[in-house]
């Protein structure tokens, strides 16, 4: 049986949660969003993993572009996205080399110290080869969504294992990181705390309000504005506590856009707002100086609260998810 299902039940992978800013280039990705195989991305990515006996080695990872075998446990790893980044962390694994967002181009500081000084190797969607190479890994971690073009050439500089995509698979994609690193057991445990926590944050929110409030995760981002929904990062970690989106975000996908026309539609009891890089290249002011955006529930009782987009948005990995646990908490039981 493989070690990567035993924290979790098929069916709370499928609930696991989403990646965020992906470049337009990516949207032309079969597990992008509205591609063909986005929906069904949480079951196959519940499938990889190995066979392989905690310490044993050599093993095969089963993982999106194939079969990959590692002949002894790595120690230089480079990862390719933030999610996979927040994973190895997790773990106690120091990345040797990273690739940021353009959105978040450093550490996230939700990681700091933690994740040491790793040399960057580009952006999520611009790898510098070269840099990796000359890093001699021993692992590369990443995802199909985000390089499926470059896994050739980066399987040829070191074993790489590719999750589906980054996102609302990201339980899944946690121990498919730590299957590779031999390090399940540790993510088992950190998956079962996180999963206790959320639900006991649920329950406090609805000891201190005598309800759960609505949420809406509203992003701003430099070609559109998203409500976030069920099959997005922060859409999983809400469905964990209890605590329900608004209206806009009550669909099995990624995200609804909204546009300035359409403000209400982000409306809840709770708006957190995320903003993908400079807000000033987004439309983030004109859409909180649009007198409509005074008129929601949310701002009138100041219920509308900005996070860190890193965090919130793309983290994408346990570390992220509960320090979101940790704010909301905060926020709606103070």
């Amino acid at each position: 049986m493989k070690r990567i299902i035993l924290a979790m039940t098929a069916a709370a992978l499928l609930v696991g949660a989403t990646a965020c800013g992906q470049a337009a280039t990516d949207a032309k990705s079969e597990v992008a969003q509205g591609g063909s195989a986005f929906q069904s991305a949480g079951e196959r990515t519940a499938k990889y993993g190995t066979d392989a006996l905690p310490g044993q080695f050599p093993r095969t990872i089963k993982h999106a572009m194939g079969e990959t075998t590692l002949k002894a446990k790595p120690e230089r790893v480079v990862v390719l996205d933030v999610g996979e980044l927040d994973n190895v962390v997790a773990l106690g694994v120091q990345p040797v080399g990273v690739a940021y967002t353009e959105g978040s181009p450093t550490m996230p500081g939700y990681i700091g110290a933690k994740g040491g000084t790793p040399a960057s190797v580009g952006t999520i969607n611009s790898l510098n080869l070269e840099t990796i190479a000359k890093l001699k890994p021993d692992l590369i971690l990443g995802s199909k969504l985000r390089a499926e073009k470059s896994y050739e050439k980066l399987s040829k500089i070191a074993p790489t294992v590719f999750s589906e995509r980054p996102g609302y698979t990201w339980k899944a994609n946690f121990l498919l990181n730590s299957a590779a690193l031999d390090r399940t057991d540790q993510a088992d445990k950190l998956l079962a705390d996180y999963q206790s926590e959320a639900k006991a944050v649920g329950e406090a929110v609805q000891a201190k309000l005598g309800r759960k409030p609505t949420i809406s995760p509203l992003r701003f981002m430099p070609n559109m504005t998203r409500v976030y929904a069920r099959k997005s990062f922060i859409g999983t970690i809400l469905a964990d506590t209890g605590l329900p989106t608004n209206a806009s975000g009550q669909v099995d996908d990624l995200a609804v856009q909204v546009g300035a026309e359409q403000i209400d539609r982000a409306d809840a009891d709770w708006i957190f707002v995320g903003s993908y890089g400079d807000p000033s290249k987004t439309q983030q002011n004109s859409f909180q100086t649009n007198p409509l955006w005074q008129t929601l529930g949310a701002v009138k009782a100041g219920h509308a609260k900005t996070v860190a987009d890193e965090t919130w948005y793309l983290g994408l990995g346990v570390l992220a998810a509960n320090q979101v646990l940790t704010e909301l908490r905060a926020q709606l039981t103070s």
